[in-house]
């Protein structure tokens, strides 16, 4: 098993035995308030963007669903200014990608999709919902001082239940310490992966892109 076959397994595509319990949107809205601790507690604020990780199956219904979750977020786009896309990577994972400075409306928005997924009998084939941050003042374009280092994310597993932190820098290498202490900082606020195994990194195509690109 190679280490992507092993991140789908972890993240819900083979590992029905995994699993915690259905998926549940309603985990999403907890970053909410997530938001204004990395910031006031931590210095670290959004990053603009939120994703949501699934994977596809081939059937019509599931393109009409997929077809859906559009319609529903191109009519918050309207209203909020939110902007999407989806898009698949180089993994074979399918991401719907949202841009919005306010991070109330990309958890609004994430929450949104999934939920749609769920209703429409899909919400096995959610992986993962991922919010980034970066440290404040870091270069967004990821070519200045810190690049990658400046960069945490938040992954909430479906498949588990339960969010965890990655704070990835170049070369794949990961800051475990900066890991550690959001989870000790957000410990409570969030319900959090209490099995370390589970932490599973979602590396970026390129050096300084976000696990979406």
């Amino acid at each position: 098993m190679g280490i992507f076959d092993a991140i789908r397994s972890v993240l819900g595509t083979s590992a029905e035995a995994d699993a915690t319990r259905d998926a549940d949107p309603e985990d999403l809205f907890g970053m909410s308030t997530a938001y204004v601790t990395m910031e006031a507690d931590l210095g670290y604020t959004s990053v603009g963007a939120a994703a949501l990780c699934f994977s596809g199956v081939d059937s019509t219904d599931f393109a009409e669903t997929v077809e859906d979750v559009e319609a529903i977020l191109r009519a918050g786009e309207e209203e909020t200014g939110t902007a999407f896309e989806v898009r698949e990577d180089s993994h074979g994972w399918e991401w719907v990608v949202l841009r919005d400075d306010d991070p109330e409306d990309l958890v609004t928005s994430v929450h949104f999709a999934a939920d749609e997924f769920i209703e429409r009998g899909y919400g096995s084939r959610l992986l993962a919902a991922v919010f980034g941050f970066e440290r404040a003042g870091a270069d967004r374009s990821g070519g200045g001082s810190g690049g990658d280092a400046d960069r945490a994310y938040w992954i909430y597993s479906f498949r588990r239940g339960a969010y965890y932190p990655f704070a990835p820098q170049r070369g794949k290498e990961r800051n475990q310490r900066l890991e550690f202490k959001l989870e000790s900082m957000l410990d409570g606020e969030l319900g959090i992966e209490d099995d370390e195994s589970y932490w599973y990194p979602m590396w970026p195509d390129r050096d300084g892109g976000h696990p979406w690109e």
